[in-house]
């Protein structure tokens, strides 16, 4: 996740200053006020990036956040791992017995180095956010009723026999009161 920068300029330059004349997080904290934890971590990644005071008079703002919220060897807007098709997951998804699992483990199959399930699962919700709704459709009673095949088969064994035969399922829902009906066939 990139970093956030919650601090104006300003305010990360007069905390520098502050922090240089060996004050409290939580008294530097109090004059900008902010949180003593928002304080601790800008101190961190100044430390982290060499930064002191006083600074540089060449320093401008620009550089200067460069240099504390900027991640090194990661360019803006590009994510480290190699991503999948999402257009063509969000197809592959609609098939029958097709999980977010089963799209993971073929994933992580091609590039062991991907993402895990969780960031996965994740960044393929993020896409299906940016995918354009549906439309509510009134159905008026008695109007409409759907029908299909399940599309899976169930197997049904005779007791008395012991054939094993294969029965598919009929579903029928009515429009209004998403009524619905099943049977094997």
């Amino acid at each position: 996740m990139p970093a956030k920068r919650e601090l104006t300029m300003r305010q990360i330059r007069q905390m520098l200053r502050l922090a240089g004349d060996g004050v409290s997080a939580r008294e530097i904290g109090r004059t900008l006020g902010v949180a003593r934890s928002t304080i601790q971590d800008n101190l961190k990644r100044a430390s982290a990036a060499g930064l002191a005071w006083p600074l540089a008079g060449d320093l401008t703002d620009t550089v200067l956040e460069q240099r504390l919220f900027a991640h090194a060897g990661v360019k803006r807007g590009f994510r480290r791992r190699a991503e999948p098709d999402w257009g063509s997951l969000a197809c592959e998804l609609k098939r029958p017995g097709v999980n977010l699992m089963v799209l993971w483990e073929e994933y992580r199959a091609v590039d062991p180095a991907g993402y895990g399930y969780s960031r996965f699962c994740d960044l393929f919700r993020e896409f299906e956010r940016r995918l354009s709704p549906t439309t509510r459709q009134d159905h008026p009673a008695g109007d409409k009723v759907f029908v299909d095949y399940s599309g899976k088969k169930i197997m049904i064994v005779d007791r008395a026999t012991g054939v094993v035969r294969e029965a598919e399922i009929f579903v029928a829902v009515l429009g209004a009161s998403n009524y619905t009906y099943a049977e094997a066939t």
